[in-house]
């Protein structure tokens, strides 16, 4: 799972961050979507500062909102992409889904999923941590 050049004009540059980025929420959307998931929100944000995103939204087969963070890391050395979720990373996580959830007028069955693009391939990790971090 080599990364791809990305042609822009004469010479051909490494892609971007934002580039690799979204090809492992592309990855990772394919993957849950062939899992049954549906997609309700891509790059959910709060407003203001301070805030928080959310990478997708996503709706289970049994109605559950399935809130996931995509990460990607070149290699697995230091835990890998999953374990670099930090706390910091999952407050502001559960914040934007706190904020998402005030819109609802019926609050549905609830968790947060990680799922881990590596070279090795995609690694989902149903309710990798909960909303009391």
């Amino acid at each position: 799972m080599g990364i791809p050049f990305v042609k822009t004009g004469a010479a051909s540059q490494p892609p971007t961050t934002k580039q690799l980025g979204d090809r492992a929420e592309d990855l990772a959307l394919a993957h849950l979507q062939r899992a049954g998931l549906r997609l309700l929100v891509r790059n959910y944000r709060t407003p203001g500062r301070g805030g928080g995103e959310i990478d997708l939204i996503m709706r289970a087969p049994d109605g559950t909102c399935v809130f996931v963070e995509v990460r990607q890391r070149a290699s697995s050395s230091h835990g890998g992409a999953a374990a670099s979720v930090s706390w910091a990373k999952q407050k502001r996580i559960v914040f934007a889904a706190r904020h998402f959830l005030m819109r609802l007028g019926t609050l549905p069955p609830c968790r947060f999923d990680v799922v881990a693009v590596q070279p090795d391939g995609v690694v989902w990790l149903p309710g990798a941590f909960d909303a009391g971090t």
